[in-house]
């Protein structure tokens, strides 16, 4: 990975977030991939009682977002935005954990697409979701 940045420093960054907020805990983080997992709990719930949807994006998109981050040859000057997001929910999830897993598609100059895979505590699929992040100039 090109960035002086590290998983525990965008750990730290992220505690005071809607990452924080939900219980998502960043996990690992490689050339290959960035994992995460998330509560499915009164925080992440929709009124069903099951994981809301919209908590699956928000997974999806900080994995991305930090898999970008953690790739950018200068974080001072260069920031990681979401461009565009889609999501398939394939189960559903009322309790536990479920994991995310961030794979790159391409890693281009200006953008970054991502795979997004969450799955639950059995390794099943939840939600598939593509992510593509624009890579912009950070304002003085």
């Amino acid at each position: 990975m090109k960035s002086p940045l590290t998983l525990e420093s965008l750990i730290a960054l992220n505690k005071q977030s809607i990452v924080g907020h939900l219980g998502i805990e960043f996990l690992e983080a490689t050339e290959e991939y960035v994992t995460a997992r998330m509560p499915v709990d009164e925080r992440t719930h929709q009124p069903f009682g099951i994981l809301h949807g919209g908590a699956s994006v928000v997974l999806a998109e900080s994995l991305g977002s930090v898999a970008s981050v953690l790739r950018l040859s200068d974080p001072i000057t260069q920031r990681a935005v979401g461009l565009e997001i889609n999501a398939n929910h394939i189960r559903s999830v009322s309790s536990g954990w479920v994991y995310g897993k961030c794979t790159p598609i391409h890693l281009g100059r200006t953008t970054h697409v991502w795979d997004i895979r969450i799955t639950d505590e059995q390794e099943r699929l939840v939600c598939i979701s593509r992510l593509t992040i624009a890579i912009i100039q950070a304002k003085a």
